[in-house]
């Protein structure tokens, strides 16, 4: 686990939630299992199997003396959750960890949970594509978007700070949508923004009445049973963006799925969408960096044609 150790010795305070160590990228032998993230002021330690009790001491004895030399005098509070054989289990290592927990990235609040589930609020590894939409949108004020899968919202909230006229955010979790109104109020945004807790694909009527838009944004989970499973139903989505989009607008792609490269994506949007013409895709943040782009977060950019 050295790698892990050298990324705590090395870390600094730093207002934003971000990754500090990324062993799921695969870059560091031994330790892909392991993932270390800042939600300030906590410290969240994830792994993908069992961790000695021995080696959990090591770990948080080298994050309480980093701590010590950056930030003296202040409390170290740390979680550990273990992901192993479909289950999950979560335990405040040391410390406390603030109720309501609200974590800020690039100016912009949200309300986190780290002491339960395994999704904590805000996808880290998103950054880089809620960055991309805060400038796509800012540059089109008064933009339509449709937010897909909105979860929390995150994009929502970007995308009206950016000047964004409306957003219509589209979840089947009730109570990832109450989390997502929570963001819009923490961060000043509540107009503008709509919010339809459905499952998508009975929706459809109220989502196509509420177009075109300049941007649609579709962040799906890759495989969620009962819900979306990638394989099957991201050519659901595509076949409908022609008809969602204005023309010129845009639509952002995600898909998190290791086992799936970027040619799922771009071979199924030339059979199913020809009209819309691929863009590029968005780097992803570089604390996430991964031995293979394949295996890593994709997460692509399309345009609708203009009005000749």
């Amino acid at each position: 686990m050295q790698a892990l150790f050298d990324a705590i010795h090395s870390l600094t305070p730093a207002p934003d939630a971000r990754r500090i160590f990324h062993g799921r990228g695969g870059l560091h032998a031994g330790c892909e299992h392991l993932v270390l993230d800042a939600y300030p002021p906590v410290f969240v330690l994830t792994s993908f199997k069992s961790l000695a009790d021995e080696d959990l001491a090591r770990i948080g004895e080298a994050l309480q003396a980093r701590w010590a030399e950056v930030a003296p005098g202040e409390p170290l509070n740390w979680v550990y959750q273990c992901r192993h054989e479909g289950r999950s289990e979560t335990q405040l290592m040391a410390g406390a960890v603030p109720d309501p927990h609200v974590v800020t990235e690039d100016g912009a609040r949200y309300r986190v949970h780290v002491l339960r589930g395994q999704n904590h609020g805000l996808f880290l590894d998103m950054a880089g594509g809620r960055r991309w939409v805060r400038a796509h949108v800012a540059a089109r004020p008064g933009a339509a978007v449709l937010n897909l899968f909105a979860y929390t919202c995150a994009f929502s909230v970007v995308a009206l700070q950016a000047g964004a006229g409306r957003v219509v955010n589209v979840d089947m979790s009730a109570g990832a949508i109450a989390i997502g109104q929570q963001n819009h109020r923490l961060n000043g945004v509540e107009g503008g923004a709509s919010f339809l807790p459905h499952d998508l694909f009975k929706t459809w009527g109220k989502v196509t009445r509420g177009g075109p838009y300049e941007l649609v944004v579709v962040d799906p989970p890759s495989y969620q049973k009962g819900s979306f499973v990638a394989t099957k139903d991201y050519a659901r989505l595509m076949r409908r963006l022609p008809d969602l989009l204005a023309p010129g607008g845009h639509a952002l792609l995600c898909l998190n799925a290791p086992e799936l490269g970027v040619a799922f994506l771009q071979d199924q949007m030339r059979e199913l969408a020809p009209s819309l013409q691929f863009v590029e895709r968005v780097a992803n943040p570089a604390a996430f960096a991964d031995v293979s782009d394949e295996r890593a977060l994709k997460v692509l950019v399309y345009a609708a044609p203009e009005i000749e």
